[in-house]
């Protein structure tokens, strides 16, 4: 909040204006928590810096509150997550903006800063992640299963690393769509006029970003060409095939977005869901744009609560957090390392999506550039 007076306004007024203002807008709680040699816990960067896992719990629970943001209970099986933390721990969470993007998580970081309702934890989309780094708004802290993260998958600062992914798929209400496509090439077909949809604004949402990379490796771009997959969305748009309604489970149910291009575990959650409810999801990764690609996790550097931000990431890291993401579909960061040790929910597994082959991931150099141009072309590609 911003409180802006005449130069020539009065000290007294001024100092009693900040006042309202920094108790309307929620300061910076006075945040005890501290690490074992006495330091803040803002400074820690591993358990060990409190003593150990133990000492970070009781921590934590001191501060009693965590404040995540943009955490959508039905995406990728966060109700759970959130439920088994909270009865873990008996650590609160508060969910702000759940259907909020990856964007509004970092807007909502630079404007609050020093507020006690700044989000202490961020879910990002990759490319989201390296920009918020970038700015230096993330502070480096390495979990415990640290070393198991794949190298390609995590920052060498540990500023953020990744958390769990998947592959952009095609999901089709096959009661509404007498044949579900099944590849980016299909989908420019006029059967399909008016019925696809991504899930949200590739300048802001990650699905959507994944989504029109993906678009671009069906239409003969790479990881450093993003731009035959604006000009596939372009001829979506001028065929009458894309539908600016955003994919969302509501809009699914309704049958307002018939055909929705996102990751394979909401669609396979779409399945699963709306079973019940008399719709027939059918869920395809498509063969000529295969991209995978993994949300990363971090942490506020100026976490109201920067204990229960910690402990927040050793659970999401643990074999029960990584299990649970995997029981919704989406492939945990971890999942190698925990069929190694035997830990793997083997039976989610076997429910994943099929595909084939290794998944390859951009560089952080390719994603900047990636985002560059859709930021510059996006709107001018489904405009009109």
């Amino acid at each position: 909040m911003t409180v802006s007076l005449p130069r020539t306004a009065a000290a007294g007024v001024l100092a009693t204006l900040a006042a309202l203002a920094l108790s309307a807008c929620g300061a910076a709680p006075d945040t005890t928590s501290t690490t074992a040699d006495g330091k803040s816990a803002a400074t820690a960067t591993s358990a060990a810096d409190f003593g150990g896992l133990d000492k970070l719990v009781a921590a934590a629970k001191k501060e009693g509150t965590l404040n995540a943001i943009a955490l959508p209970r039905d995406w990728a099986n966060y109700g759970a997550l959130i439920d088994g933390f909270q009865k873990k721990y008996g650590i609160k969470i508060s969910d702000e903006n759940p259907d909020g993007t990856s964007q509004d998580e970092i807007n909502a970081v630079t404007s609050r800063k020093g507020q006690d309702r700044a989000p202490d934890v961020l879910d990002l989309g990759s490319s989201f992640a390296l920009s918020a780094a970038q700015q230096g708004l993330l502070a480096p802290y390495k979990v415990q299963s640290y070393d198991d993260i794949p190298a390609g998958q995590k920052d060498t600062q540990a500023r953020w690393y990744n958390d769990y992914g998947g592959y952009i798929s095609i999901g089709c209400d096959a009661k509404r769509v007498k044949t579900c496509p099944t590849t980016f090439a299909d989908l420019l077909k006029p059967q399909y006029k008016g019925q696809v949809a991504l899930n949200g604004n590739p300048t802001k949402s990650g699905s959507a970003f994944g989504g029109v990379f993906a678009a671009a490796l069906a239409s003969g771009g790479s990881f450093d060409d993003i731009q035959p997959g604006l000009d596939f969305f372009a001829k979506l748009k001028k065929n009458g095939n894309y539908t600016p309604v955003e994919s969302t489970p509501a809009t699914v149910e309704k049958g307002e977005t018939p055909i929705s291009i996102d990751w394979d575990y909401l669609n396979a959650g779409y399945a699963d869901e709306f079973k019940s409810k008399g719709v027939d999801w059918k869920v395809t990764v498509p063969s000529d744009g295969q991209f995978s690609q993994y949300y990363s996790q971090a942490i506020n550097k100026d976490a109201p609560h920067p204990a229960a931000a910690r402990l927040w990431q050793e659970y999401l890291y643990s074999a029960e957090g990584q299990n649970l993401w995997l029981k919704g579909y989406a492939r945990p960061a971890l999942m190698t390392a925990l069929e190694k040790a035997g830990t793997l929910d083997k039976t989610a597994a076997a429910k994943l999506p099929e595909v084939t082959g290794t998944p390859k991931f951009p560089t952080e150099a390719q994603q900047d550039k990636a985002k560059t141009v859709i930021a510059g072309g996006w709107a001018k590609a489904v405009s009109g």
